[in-house]
Formats: structure tokens, C-alpha cells, sequence
């Protein structure tokens, strides 16, 4: 393969070479003769192109053999030059009068241009993969496909590209690198804007600003999620956004945002407070982030990525807890509405085995009735070890400058998903929730405490059952169950519903 267009290709000419042969590979293990590519990550990863197109339809057709051609908007198609590397006479525009139209679809129109170039009768030599799950490939622009192409077969191909995406080459781990500087001035900036009395829309502009000014050196890209912030009782949901209202003194804030540089996402979650948490929420973080410290000391090649799920859970049921969720899940290039790959998810169903540069987005999100946690690392698998991208302190993070102290009493309330557990170890006799039927947790897998050192910061190097390393003194103190304040007297906040 060699550079053909214009725009100066972002890896090496050997690199996108490898990624299209590697597709080509998983192709015909599937049995396809050619692959319709639409979601924008995935266009991206194999010929460059980077643009808000998306939002009109748009494909690379993938061919066994000869060029990959990349079909857009007509408008998008004149500058596509700037981005691919693809030639111009790869670069494919479709007219404008078919877009948004009641009984006219883009593809019509593309059906005819590979008609035209003679690419059909090939492609009927075995079945044509679709991205029948890609955020951005409709019902509509399917049946046009079937409609205008009646000699093909159309498959689901599974997320085929994604999975190519799966292990990262070493530019695209320098990139993450990059991106993991703009996370931590982001989560940095979040921090100083969150104080009592400013506004949630306060917090995500400080966010955004950080996001996309970057360093001196170089740029951050817009993400492919907006920074999300639960806030007090609405903690207890993950996917919150913000409004106008104002923090008030003693409350949590969930910030989870992610810094992007060349679409290259790496993400992070924290619980900032702007003053003493309550006890249940202090013990809810202590749990959350033993529980990821294990899975951290867990992480090398050859490990099922369940494992990973079935630690977690472990350790949680140690103190009370058990985590229906998955526990995160591959990341990379990302383009809205989503960051993640869409391939493996760190749960116990999933079988993948771990290897050298995967990269995850570890989620620990803790959602309860009338309250919540999160906290998350974004990581590498090295040769032996894990490697975290970013660098801030976990637990229940002091919010401004100032910043106060945590509160070590405990009471304990569930909920379905996230939830404290009836009759976990060290809480006997507590009262099983009552407004959800409860499936208890049993351990899977045996847990070996881990080192202080898995809780240390950016680009460190774990290695399995690591013997020495300094600690981290954010590391939270977890009082022994029995001397822990009760308060279960407490009226305790429950979800409400719609």
C-alpha cells in the first residue's frame, strides 16, 4: 500500500496496510467477499477519513481485492482529500438531492456507482458483510441495499473491523498516551470548578475548555461523550449530563469525562465531594476501590477477561456488595455517540482472553438508591502487567482547592444492579431490601489481596502479585466492619420513578 491522497497519513503506510490485510483475514474466515464499513471509528482506523459527516450516510466498501473506496456526501467528498489517504478517484460523492428524502435513500445512489464499476458480480462469489450494528447505518439505508443489489447476500459481520481495533499498535498506544494528558487537566479543571454554589454547567464548561485546549504541544479533540456529571441524589444513575442548579455543601459529584487526542479516547471517572460524605457512601468507595486495586493486580496475558468481572465481584462481596454491570470494556478511536468498541465487556459471560496492548476502560460505577460512586482507569495490558494511562487520586476526592475531610461511620443500603448484599460477610443480620427481589451473590473465584501498589498512578507498571512498590496515600483507611458507626435510622433516599 502506498499514500496516494493528499493528507499526510497519521501512521505508517505498513501500519494501515496491516489493519486492511487483517480485516481482509477476518473476511474470509467469515466467508465475505466484500464489506460495507459505516461506523465512523471504523472508516477511520482503516483509510484516515475525519470528518462530522456522519450524520448523513456514508460507507468505505471493502472489496477482497483491489481498492477500498470511500462513498459520502458530495459536499463532504470535495475536502475528504484533507483527511484520507485515500486517491480521489477512491473519494466518492453522492448527490445532494438525496439527502433527506422521504422515498430516496444515499445508498440508491451508491448501488449504482458499484454497479457502474463493475464491483457487483465479484462480491457475489460469497456473502457481504454489513455493520448491522453501527450506530449510524439505519433501517433505511439497509433496505436500499437490499432493494438495489439483489445478487448479494447481506450479513451481519459481527463488529469484524472492531475487532481488528482490538489490539493497538505502539503509535496508537503513544497516542493514547497523548490523549491521557488532556484527561488528567480535564479531570484537573473539574476539580477547581466544583465548589458549593457553582452551577453543574459551570463544572462541564470548565471541563470542555480543558478538553479542547489541550497543552502547549498539542490539542485535544472533542469526545465522543460529553463530560457527565450526577450530582447528590441523582448520583445513583450513571449517564447524567448537567443543568443549571447549583452545588450545595456535603454533596458528591460524578465526573466522568475523557480526553481525546487524534480520536484517540482514554477515559476517567471520579466522585468529588464538596464536604463530608455520608457513611455509607465513604464505605461504598472504600469497597469500589479495593475492588478495582484487585482487578488491577489481576490484569495480565492469557487472563479470561471474566476473571477480571468475577475479582471485582469478589471483593465487593467482601464488603457487602455485589455488581450486576459489567465492569468496562474495550477502548480507542471514538466518534459519538460512544467511545467504547463495542467488543469485549469485562463480565463474567465474557471468554476473550486478555493480551499485550488491549486497552479497557475500567468502569467501576457503583449506582445505589439516593447516592452513587464511580471510579475508573483507563489501562493497558503490558507484557506482564497492566499500565494505567492517567494520573489522579481515587476515593472520595476533596473538591476545589481546599478541599475537606471523609467520614468513616457506615450504614449500608441496596439496590438492583449495584446493592448491598443480605447476609454478605461482615453483615450479619441485615435486612433484606424489600422492593426488588434479590439474587444473592456467591463468590466465583477465589481473591488474593493485592498490593498498595496497584493503586499507584500514570504509565506504572504492575506486574501479577507485584512484591514491592511504594503505596498510594490516597489510598482510603477501611475500618474493620464491627467498629463502624451505625446509623441505619437514617431516612435514606430512595429512586424515584418516572
Amino acid at each position: 500500500m502506498v499514500q496516494t491522497g493528499f493528507a499526510p497519513m497519521l501512521f505508517s503506510t505498513e501500519e494501515y496496510a496491516a489493519r486492511l490485510a487483517a480485516a481482509r483475514v477476518r473476511m474470509q474466515e467469515q466467508g465475505l467477499s466484500a464489506l460495507i464499513v459505516t461506523d465512523p471509528a471504523n472508516i477511520y482506523y482503516l483509510t484516515g477519513y475525519n470528518a462530522w459527516s456522519f450524520y448523513t450516510p456514508q460507507m468505505v466498501f471493502v472489496p477482497m481485492e483491489g481498492d477500498m473506496i470511500l462513498f459520502t456526501r458530495e459536499m463532504d467528498a470535495n475536502g475528504a482529500f484533507r483527511t484520507t489517504w485515500l486517491d480521489s478517484d477512491n473519494i466518492v460523492g453522492y448527490p445532494e438531492r438525496y439527502v433527506h428524502r422521504p422515498h430516496l435513500h444515499p445508498f440508491d445512489w451508491v448501488a449504482y456507482a458499484l454497479r457502474a464499476r463493475y464491483l457487483i458480480a465479484p462480491a457475489t462469489k460469497g456473502c457481504v458483510g454489513l455493520e448491522m450494528d453501527a450506530h449510524f447505518f439505519s433501517p433505511k439505508g439497509y433496505r436500499s441495499l437490499v432493494n438495489a443489489l439483489p445478487e448479494w447476500t447481506l450479513v451481519d459481520c459481527f463488529e469484524l473491523v472492531n475487532w481488528v481495533r482490538a489490539i493497538k499498535s505502539p503509535a496508537e498506544i503513544q497516542l493514547m498516551r497523548q490523549a491521557a494528558v488532556v484527561t488528567n487537566m480535564a479531570m484537573h479543571a473539574a476539580q477547581d470548578a466544583i465548589e458549593v454554589g457553582a452551577r453543574q454547567c459551570d463544572v462541564a464548561a470548565a471541563i470542555t475548555n480543558a478538553q479542547i485546549r489541550g497543552t502547549e504541544e498539542f490539542g485535544g479533540d472533542y469526545t465522543a461523550i460529553v463530560p457527565m456529571l450526577p450530582t447528590g441524589e441523582s448520583a445513583d444513575t450513571p449517564h447524567l449530563t448537567w443543568n443549571n442548579e447549583t452545588l450545595e455543601k456535603d454533596q458528591a459529584m460524578i465526573v466522568e469525562l475523557a480526553g481525546a487526542y487524534q480520536r484517540y479516547h482514554v477515559p476517567m471517572a471520579r466522585t468529588f465531594m464538596t464536604g463530608t460524605p455520608t457513611a455509607q457512601l465513604a464505605h461504598l468507595s472504600q469497597a469500589t476501590d479495593h475492588a478495582l486495586a484487585a482487578v488491577l493486580e489481576t490484569v495480565q496475558p492469557g487472563t479470561p477477561v471474566q476473571e477480571l468481572s468475577q475479582v471485582f465481584n469478589r471483593t465487593l462481596f467482601e464488603y457487602g456488595y455485589e455488581k450486576a454491570s459489567r465492569i468496562g470494556y474495550s477502548i480507542g478511536v471514538g466518534y459519538p455517540p460512544d467511545w467504547g468498541e463495542r467488543t469485549i465487556s469485562l463480565r463474567s459471560e465474557d471468554q476473550t482472553l486478555l493480551a499485550e496492548n488491549m486497552t479497557f476502560h475500567l468502569m467501576c460505577g457503583m449506582w445505589m438508591d439516593g447516592y452513587g460512586y464511580e471510579v475508573s482507569e483507563a489501562i493497558r495490558v503490558t507484557d506482564s502487567g497492566v499500565e494505567t494511562f492517567t494520573s489522579f487520586p481515587r476515593g472520595l476526592v476533596p473538591a476545589g482547592r481546599a478541599g475537606h475531610e471523609a467520614a468513616q461511620s457506615i450504614s449500608l443500603l441496596g439496590n438492583p444492579g449495584e446493592r448491598a448484599v443480605s447476609n454478605a460477610p461482615g453483615l450479619p443480620g441485615m435486612t433484606p431490601p424489600t422492593n426488588e427481589p434479590r439474587r444473592p451473590a456467591t463468590p466465583r473465584f477465589g481473591f488474593t489481596t493485592p498490593e498498595e501498589s496497584t493503586l499507584t498512578g500514570s504509565m506504572n507498571i504492575v506486574a501479577r502479585n507485584a512484591e514491592a512498590a511504594d503505596s498510594d496515600p490516597a489510598r482510603p483507611t477501611t475500618p474493620p466492619l464491627e467498629s463502624l458507626e451505625d446509623d441505619s435510622d437514617t431516612d435514606h433516599p430512595t429512586k424515584e420513578t418516572p
